[in-house]
């Protein structure tokens, strides 16, 4: 697709103000519907999918997330509007709550990134993944977002746009849904849901056999009396003479329903890449611990997802001279790794033993004030002392000298 300069400046221009313009800062003449109206039907009506998208977005969006300078926390406009304020309507949770959200049912999430005069991050404002094509522009081979509005078709410059996305090959720009990929599945889920329920909703049926001595009131007594039977769902029924009554078995099974499930979860874990067993089926895991089972969920899930997100906001969010300057944005897995009790404890011992971690470090770890002084420095097994502390200050050292000494005097 061409687009002339003039086009292109326009563009440019409207990312850029539409922050403080005032009238268009929340969008409402940018749709019909509102932001995240559209329900994907399998997102609504499919346990399975609803639960591991609920889990993915509410992990992400719990995840502390900070701007660190050369490993200090470090606060600017854009880490106030990430971390704290993204626009006028939501805070932080929400945005990448909304993004995660979208990003694993549409394949796509998509956030306006609003900047003032000076061209500094002011809002970010999530669109639905279903009003935006990305497209690359022919002039200057530049990535462009086409916006489909109620007033109209908008162009916004890839630095103008947060996009998070599942893969994509070489030539797409836009992510592949997980949901479409498991439209199989999700169909034959359906319909052994629906047989399965139509087969439970079945009253029982029955086999009446008469013998050749029963005449035509006798059948037309024993069917009323059976039907009376059927109707009040139990009672007393007598067999009569000459009538045989069996029941017609179905060749429903609950347990096929069962099977059915596990080969759901199966492959909608395999879709998203999460442990089988985050989705209630620990059939044939063997984790010899639960720090084991969230090691793997966040070497293999989650440390994925947070790069891309780091990334994009590291390049669309940070000026360059940031950059330059060690600015980056972090999200922090370590409480998803923080074991129990007992384990935290052998790690924090040998932190503070070994000479790495401080003990004001461990009690911020653990949500606590530090306390300063001696506790903000770090210490080494001696038993301990200051890692700065000269060696012939140590008790041993001092008690071997004085050993020395009290050797030569008596010689």
């Amino acid at each position: 697709m061409n687009l002339n300069l003039l086009t292109r400046a326009k563009s440019s221009l409207k990312a850029a103000v539409a922050g403080w313009k005032g009238k268009t800062y929340d969008f409402s003449s940018w749709f019909g519907r509102k932001f995240w109206g559209i329900d994907n039907a399998q997102l609504a009506t499919n346990e399975t999918i609803f639960s591991v998208i609920t889990r993915l977005s509410n992990t992400m969006s719990t995840l502390p997330l900070k701007l660190h300078k050369n490993y200090e926390i470090f606060m600017n406009q854009a880490a106030d509007v990430v971390i704290n304020n993204p626009n006028q309507n939501m805070n932080s949770f929400e945005l990448i709550n909304k993004l995660e959200v979208s990003r694993n049912e549409h394949g796509n999430a998509y956030a306006l990134i609003m900047r003032d005069v000076r061209m500094q991050v002011e809002a970010l404002v999530p669109i639905d993944s279903v009003y935006v094509t990305p497209f690359l522009n022919t002039d200057d081979d530049t990535l462009w977002y086409q916006v489909q509005g109620a007033g109209g078709t908008y162009y916004i410059h890839n630095m103008n746009m947060l996009h998070l996305k599942h893969i994509s090959g070489a030539s797409r720009w836009a992510g592949i849904s997980p949901i479409d990929v498991l439209k199989n599945t999700l169909d034959y889920d359906k319909a052994v849901r629906e047989f399965s329920l139509s087969e439970m909703e079945k009253k029982e049926s029955f086999k009446l056999t008469y013998e050749a001595n029963v005449d035509d009131d006798k059948k037309k007594q024993v069917v009323a009396d059976f039907k009376q039977f059927y109707a009040e769902n139990g009672g007393i029924l007598f067999q009569e003479p000459g009538v045989t009554i069996d029941e017609i078995q179905r060749s429903y099974v609950a347990s096929d329903t069962f099977v059915s499930e596990r080969i759901t979860r199966s492959r909608v874990a395999n879709v998203f890449n999460m442990p089988v067993s985050f989705l209630n089926d620990t059939e044939g895991q063997s984790y010899s611990s639960n720090e084991q089972m969230m090691i793997q969920f966040v070497n293999m899930t989650v440390l994925p997802i947070i790069r891309q997100y780091e990334h994009e906001f590291n390049r669309k969010l940070l000026t360059e001279q940031d950059r330059k300057e060690g600015c980056y944005f972090k999200f922090n897995v370590g409480g998803l790794l923080r074991g129990d009790t007992a384990a935290r404890t052998n790690f924090y011992q040998s932190g503070i033993r070994s000479g790495y971690l401080k003990q004001d470090e461990v009690r911020m770890y653990e949500d606590l004030p530090p306390e300063g002084g001696n506790a903000s420095k770090l210490w080494v097994s001696g038993d301990l002392y200051p890692i700065d502390m000269d060696p012939a200050d140590r008790r041993s050292a001092i008690k071997a000298v004085k050993a020395v000494k009290g050797g030569e005097k008596n010689e």
